[in-house]
């Protein structure tokens, strides 16, 4: 890797973590550009946003699950989006104050997050410190947003599993904030459910999920204060996760059976080739040489995927082979697929033509090719996606 401050983060090292995500936040050129190179490491993290009126308890139901996530050995970031200082920009509620039970487990990162203005119940710059935090390789990104109301269901777009959290005592709230939270609320949390009003409210949400129709999200119960029901919220998000249809990871888009991960470019030489790309602003994230396919690969993460320039590292390298027949050019595209055991087992029953069993490539991920002739004349490259 490149970046000492990349490598650093990839090690583990909380200080970098937290430098860097200050410098995200404040859009700083070189911080993005370290955020670019650690693109091909994320893909890996569970993000569950939390969200809910202000006063439902939000941040102590957060608190709760870490230390339920953390009991099951996995770690966690947290991202708390706070309003705005109006003397200094930054969040009013900083982290100085959250979960402060937490401050020396070195697998629990929190961050708070200022809006700086942008409405929707999100921070600018949330999705990047999502991936941020996956590429350092949190186990779970839980984020916490301002409120919840008509415009501020962001969230929904952003997490994987969104969690709307409600309290006794909202009285016409419910009704106020039912068309959001219809459409972006996976799991319905009912906190503080040993203070009165507590079944009311339960009442009202079920009839309001039967009248609205679709699917029915599950309704939990919870006393985040005594950790009562938490470890039934983190089973259900996790199954939710588990699900054959996940919703998208952070910042991706709207998710299909396969995504394209990179496009493979056969080149002469990296050393004339790079520059070029690096003159239209993408750096290298990741140089290393792919003994079985004897191949020397530089990646350069663009903002959904990236690009992979191959150099031959040896005259018999299939990379000379394609160089010899067609010249520089495209040599393969590459798609991302949750189960490629299930799709390799598809495609030997249909016929198609494979050219090698799965097994481990370039930064580790899990692949197969299929010939061109199978696929209307582009070699395909299947990569497993990442767990």
């Amino acid at each position: 890797m490149s970046n000492p401050q990349a490598a650093r983060i990839r090690q583990g090292d909380t200080r970098a973590l937290a430098r860097l995500a200050t410098g995200i936040e404040n859009r700083d050129r070189e911080a993005l550009d370290v955020l670019r190179e650690l693109a091909p490491f994320t893909g890996h993290a569970r993000t569950v946003g939390i969200t809910g009126p202000p006063g439902s308890g939000k941040s102590t139901l957060v608190d709760a699950l870490v230390a339920a996530i953390r009991r099951h050995g996995k770690t966690v970031a947290v991202l708390a989006i706070d309003p705005s200082s109006r003397t200094t920009g930054g969040a009013i509620l900083g982290d100085r104050i959250r979960m402060q039970q937490h401050h020396a487990d070195p697998g629990i990162f929190i961050r708070s997050m200022a809006t700086r203005g942008q409405a929707g119940g999100l921070a600018r710059s949330t999705a990047d410190l999502v991936r941020l935090m996956d590429a350092a390789g949190k186990d779970y990104v839980l984020v916490e947003t301002v409120g919840v109301g008509q415009a501020e269901i962001e969230i929904s777009s952003l997490a994987q599993v969104t969690v709307v959290v409600l309290v006794p005592g909202m009285g016409d709230d419910i009704q106020a904030i039912k068309a959001g939270i219809m459409e972006i609320a996976d799991i319905f949390v009912i906190n503080k459910f040993d203070q009165p009003g507590a079944g009311r409210v339960e009442q009202e949400l079920r009839a309001a999920l039967l009248l609205a129709g679709g699917p029915k999200p599950p309704v939990l119960r919870t006393v985040a204060t005594a950790g009562t029901g938490i470890g039934e919220l983190l089973d259900e998000i996790d199954r939710l996760l588990a699900a054959a249809v996940p919703k998208p990871a952070a910042g991706a888009q709207t998710t299909s059976a396969a995504a394209i991960d990179h496009l493979g470019i056969a080149v002469q030489s990296l050393t004339e080739t790079v520059p070029f790309y690096e003159a239209i602003g993408l750096r290298v994230g990741l140089r290393e040489t792919v003994p079985q396919e004897k191949v020397n690969v530089a990646m350069l993460p663009t903002s959904d995927s990236r690009i992979e320039l191959l150099e031959p590292a040896a005259p018999d390298s299939p990379i000379s082979n394609f160089l010899a027949k067609r010249g520089p050019g495209l040599h393969h595209l590459a798609l991302r697929v949750p189960d490629l055991n299930a799709a390799v087992e598809r495609l030997k029953s249909s016929g198609a033509r494979l050219l090698n069993e799965p097994r481990a490539g370039a930064g580790g991920h899990i692949y197969v090719f299929v010939h061109p002739a199978s696929t209307g004349g582009v070699l395909l490259e299947l990569i497993q996606e990442s767990a």
